[in-house]
């Protein structure tokens, strides 16, 4: 297997990349932000530019990677080791403040993303950009691949009335592109003026997934432990907006969906027939399960449900098939099952399952019991279009 060469890498292999990058440095990165030898990007920086880097980022979940969802912040602090600051972009803000940009040249981004617009790395991206329009400070991405490969994309666009910190950018849910895409995505397509260059990877197809990339997988936040959990959370990020558990307390999140008092083996197996009924088969299967969370929702009660796995992932539609088995539970439970009406994301007259789905159509097609064939009509609302945009920002071939 051909190893995938990261941005990482090129720049702390290349001399001619280094002498680029101008003046002082920021660096946001987190625990995934390694190289292929599982060396931490803050260690090679440190090697490679010594005093010039002045600062160090840390996105939602932090910078070391230990906290977890939903609105729960980090805090600012001098690193032990390194001797620098190390401010939060998940605080009492989410852009960068005129004091923590102050005396930077070079602002350089080296996130792992997983390939969901709601996976809010992205955002911290784009919030970056807009902040440095009128600023002289140079962005520097430096590219990861998309863990769930460069294809197929799912999901709704987002909706300008659902613009949240888990959707900015008007793109499907499974969007295809890596970060440094996002990023010319932003400079090109939205045409946010800042001075924006992408360090590109050698090596990677659009065709490839993280299985593919010969790459080490270190969680890129506390409830995605494996590239698999990546693949699934394309769909499964809808549970969050609901009363059922999508498996955090365990050690399989967001692969697993259950509720409490459901027997798994009947549900499963009726399942399954809904979905051979409408001619849904092929990529995956699914697995009768009980799980125990042991925090967040249903913490200490067995949860009867579901374990989604992929057996084909060029065929496996991840999103299509979390959206319905969450109506499939909605038929199970009935007036059990709810969408959760908790703040979300610094949003709080919103319902969270609109700003994770980028529309209020998802909501009424579950609460309506609707088709498979009415799924897939709000899903491809605005795929031509954003399949349009990709065409000009592309970085890689197939």
């Amino acid at each position: 297997m051909t190893k995938v060469i990261t941005g990482l890498e090129r720049l702390i292999n290349d001399k001619s990349l280094q002498d680029s990058v101008k003046g002082n440095i920021g660096y946001l990165c987190h625990s995934a932000t390694i190289d292929s030898q599982f060396n931490s990007g803050v260690l090679l920086m440190q090697k490679i530019f010594g005093s010039r880097l002045k600062k160090l980022f840390g996105p939602q979940h932090g910078f070391v990677t230990d906290v977890q969802d939903n609105m729960v912040e980090t805090t600012h602090y001098i690193h032990p080791y390194f001797k620098i600051p190390v401010y939060s972009l998940y605080s009492e803000t989410r852009t960068p403040t005129d004091e923590m940009l102050e005396g930077l040249d070079t602002f350089i981004i080296d996130l792992q993303d997983v390939g969901t617009r709601v996976y809010t790395y992205i955002s911290t991206l784009s919030l970056i950009m807009e902040k440095c329009v009128k600023k002289d400070i140079k962005i520097l991405v430096l590219d990861r691949p998309n863990p769930v490969g460069g294809e197929m994309i799912e999901g709704t666009v987002l909706q300008p009335d659902y613009k949240s910190f888990v959707g900015r950018y008007p793109i499907p849910q499974r969007h295809s592109l890596t970060m440094g895409e996002v990023a010319m995505f932003g400079q090109k397509i939205l045409k946010t003026d800042c001075h924006v260059e992408v360090i590109q990877m050698k090596g990677w197809k659009r065709s490839m997934y993280w299985q593919d990339t010969g790459l080490p997988w270190v969680l890129p936040s506390p409830n995605l432990p494996t590239p698999e959990g990546a693949l699934t959370f394309a769909g499964t990020v809808l549970f969050e907006g609901t009363n059922l558990s999508e498996g955090r307390g365990t050690t399989r999140p967001l692969e697993v969906a259950g509720f409490p008092g459901i027997e798994s083996f009947s549900f499963c197996e009726n399942v399954l027939n809904k979905f051979k009924e409408e001619g849904l088969t092929e990529g995956f299967n699914l697995r009768p399960i009980i799980f125990l969370p042991t925090f967040q929702k249903h913490q200490g009660k067995n949860c009867g449900g579901i374990h989604i796995h992929s057996t084909d992932n060029q065929k496996f539609p991840s999103w299509i098939v979390s959206h319905m088995l969450c109506r499939e539970f909605k038929r199970e439970l009935g007036n059990e099952f709810l969408f959760h009406d908790k703040p979300y994301e610094y949003e709080f007259h919103k319902l969270a399952i609109d700003l994770i789905s980028g529309t209020d159509k998802i909501r009424h097609w579950v609460n309506q019991l609707g088709s498979l064939k009415e799924l897939k009509a709000i899903e491809t609302e605005g795929h031509q279009t954003f399949i349009d945009q990709k065409s000009k920002i592309l970085l890689y071939p197939n």
